[in-house]
């Protein structure tokens, strides 16, 4: 059997669609300066700050399960 890299990756996006906005994300790359920033975990409603350019966000989840963060 062929190692084929995406094997599995519909089976990771059909998880993150049963949980929803129920689901928690470790990291986000911030909108305005595309910087990483780590995190301990957070949801649906959660603000966030970027370490590097110290822009405050508001984490929506949607009911598929994507993040979107919008600038407060």
């Amino acid at each position: 059997m062929p190692n084929d890299q995406y094997l599995g990756l519909d089976d990771e996006k059909e998880g993150a669609a049963a949980q929803g906005n129920k689901r928690t994300f470790a990291e986000f790359d911030c909108p305005g300066c595309n910087a990483n920033n780590p995190s301990e975990g957070f949801g649906d409603g959660a603000e966030l700050l970027c370490n590097y350019c110290g822009t405050q966000y508001l984490a929506q989840v949607s009911d598929e399960g994507r993040l979107r963060l919008r600038e407060v």
